[in-house]
C-alpha cells in the first residue's frame, strides 16, 4: 500500500472523529505552546544579558539607595546617597577613577505658549561620555564606521562644562524631539525656557538618536530629553535633597571587587552603618556590577525555563497518553476492518504505518495549534519575565518536531498491537 494511500486513509479516520481528535490533541497543544514560550524566554534572557554587557562596562559599579518593602510599598532605607558623597568618592576610594551621577524629576517645561510634561535629568559634565560608552543609543546620522565620539551626540550648541556643574549654572541641553516640541522649528540655542519655576538657558540640542536595542526601540524615545547640571537641578527643582544614582568607573576592571570594598567602607563611614546581631553590615545602599546583573538574569531565566519545561513535559506526556488511549480504542473499534485488510493481503507494516500516521496526524495538528498559541502567549510570558522574550525562527521547527516525536512515541504501541492481531480472530470480532 502506497504512503499516499495510507495518509489518505489516516486522514479519513481522524476526520471521522473530529471532536475526539480535538480533545486528544489538547495536551500536545499546551505542551508545544509551553516549548515555544520556554525557548522565547531563554532567547530573550540571552539577549538581555548581551544588552547588559553593552550598557554596563566591566569596570563600572552602579550605586543606588536601598529600598525595602514596608506595608506593601517600596520605601527607601537609611540615609540618602548625596551629591557631595559622589564628589568625594574618588578621593576616598583610590580604585575609583571617576563617578557619574544623576537625578531625575518629572517637570513642566515651557517656552512661550508651548509647554510639555517631561522627565528631566540632572547629570554630571561627563554625562555624554557615559552615553557613548553605554552603547544603548546612537545618532541617526552615524555611519557605523567612524569612531563614535561625544561630539557626534550634540546636534547644535554644546554640552555643559565641569565649571558650570560645580557652579550650579542654570543651563540645559534639550533632546531632539523636545526642542521641536518647544520651539516648533525655531533655533533653541541661546533662548530661555522655564522648567517649573526656574529660568534656564538652552545651550545645546542633542542630535537625533535611536535606541540600539531593538526591544526598546518602540518602548522609549531617547529624543525626549531635558538635561541639566545635577547641582542646578538639586538646588532649583527639589524641595529637599534627593538620593543620587551613581556609576563609579574603576581604574582596573580586574580589581572591581577590591573597589567595591573601598566604596562600601567609604559609604558605611559616611552613613554610620551598623551591624546586625550576626555581625553583617546593615547597608542602606546597593552596589551592582555587570557580573551581579548577569547572575540575577541567568538565575531568573533558569528558574522560569525549568517551570515551563516541566509544564511542557507533563503536557506532552498527558497528550501522548491521550493519543495512545484513543488509538487503542480505535484499534478495538476497527478490529474487524484490520482483519479484512490482512485477509486481502495487507502486511503488518501497512497496519503499523496506518495507525502510526493517524497518531502523527493528531500530534502534528496539535503541534500547529500549539505553535500559534505559543506565539500568542509570548507577550504574557514576557510580562512575567521582566519583558524579556525573543522568538527565533529555529524555535518553531524545533517545537513542531517535538510534537511529531510525541505522536510517534505514543502511537507506536497501538500500531504494533494492531499489526499483531490474528486475522481469523479479528474477522470474528463483533
Amino acid at each position: 500500500m502506497s504512503l499516499v494511500e495510507l495518509l489518505r486513509t489516516a486522514t479519513r479516520s481522524v476526520s471521522a472523529n473530529k471532536f475526539r481528535a480535538a480533545l486528544t490533541m489538547l495536551g500536545v497543544v499546551i505542551g508545544v505552546a509551553s516549548v515555544i514560550a520556554m525557548l522565547a524566554l531563554g532567547n530573550g534572557a540571552r539577549a538581555a544579558v548581551d544588552a547588559t554587557f553593552k550598557t554596563l562596562g566591566a569596570n563600572q559599579i552602579q550605586i543606588g539607595q536601598r529600598f525595602e518593602i514596608q506595608d506593601g510599598k517600596f520605601e527607601p532605607v537609611g540615609k540618602k546617597l548625596t551629591y557631595l558623597e559622589g564628589l568625594d568618592m574618588a578621593s576616598n576610594a583610590p580604585l575609583v577613577e571617576r563617578v557619574e551621577m544623576s537625578v531625575s524629576k518629572s517637570v513642566k517645561a515651557r517656552y512661550g505658549r508651548n509647554s510639555i510634561e517631561i522627565n528631566a535629568n540632572g547629570v554630571t559634565a561627563d554625562g555624554l561620555k557615559g552615553l557613548v560608552s553605554s552603547g544603548s543609543v546612537q545618532p541617526v546620522t552615524w555611519d557605523g564606521k567612524s569612531p563614535l565620539t561625544e561630539g557626534a551626540f550634540v546636534g547644535s550648541g554644546r554640552f555643559f562644562t565641569l565649571d558650570e556643574v560645580y557652579a550650579g549654572v542654570s543651563v540645559c541641553v534639550l533632546g531632539y524631539q523636545t526642542a521641536l516640541d518647544l520651539f516648533a522649528g525655531d533655533e533653541p540655542v541661546g533662548q530661555v525656557i522655564w522648567v517649573n519655576r526656574t529660568r534656564c538657558t538652552v545651550i545645546g540640542v542633542l542630535a537625533e538618536l535611536v535606541n540600539t536595542d531593538l526591544e526598546n526601540r518602540y518602548q522609549s524615545d531617547p529624543n525626549k530629553a531635558l538635561l541639566m547640571p545635577i547641582s542646578t537641578m538639586i538646588q532649583q527643582l527639589f524641595e529637599e535633597e534627593p538620593s543620587v544614582y551613581m556609576t563609579a568607573h574603576i581604574v582596573d576592571a580586574n580589581r572591581i571587587e577590591d573597589a567595591r570594598g573601598q566604596i562600601a567602607t567609604y559609604l558605611r563611614e559616611r552613613h554610620q552603618v551598623g551591624k546586625d546581631a550576626e555581625g553583617n553590615f546593615q547597608d542602606d545602599f546597593d552596589m551592582t556590577t555587570r557580573s551581579d546583573i548577569l547572575g540575577q538574569q541567568q538565575e531568573a531565566a533558569r528558574t522560569f525555563s525549568i517551570l515551563l519545561a516541566a509544564m511542557a513535559l507533563v503536557s506532552l506526556i498527558v497528550g501522548g497518553i491521550g493519543i495512545m488511549n484513543v488509538m487503542m480504542v480505535s484499534v478495538t473499534e476497527r478490529t474487524r476492518e484490520i482483519g479484512v485488510r490482512m485477509a486481502v493481503g495487507a502486511e503488518p507494516l501497512d497496519i503499523v504505518l496506518q495507525f502510526l500516521l493517524e497518531a502523527v496526524l493528531i500530534s502534528a495538528s496539535g503541534g500547529l495549534a500549539g505553535i500559534v498559541l505559543g506565539i500568542l502567549a509570548i507577550p504574557v510570558a514576557a510580562s512575567l519575565n521582566n519583558g524579556v522574550a525573543l522568538l527565533l525562527p529555529g524555535s518553531i521547527p524545533l517545537a513542531f518536531g517535538v510534537a511529531l516525536l510525541t505522536g510517534v512515541a505514543f502511537g507506536l504501541f497501538p500500531a504494533m498491537h494492531a499489526s499483531r492481531l490474528d486475522p481469523i480472530e479479528a474477522l470474528r470480532y463483533e
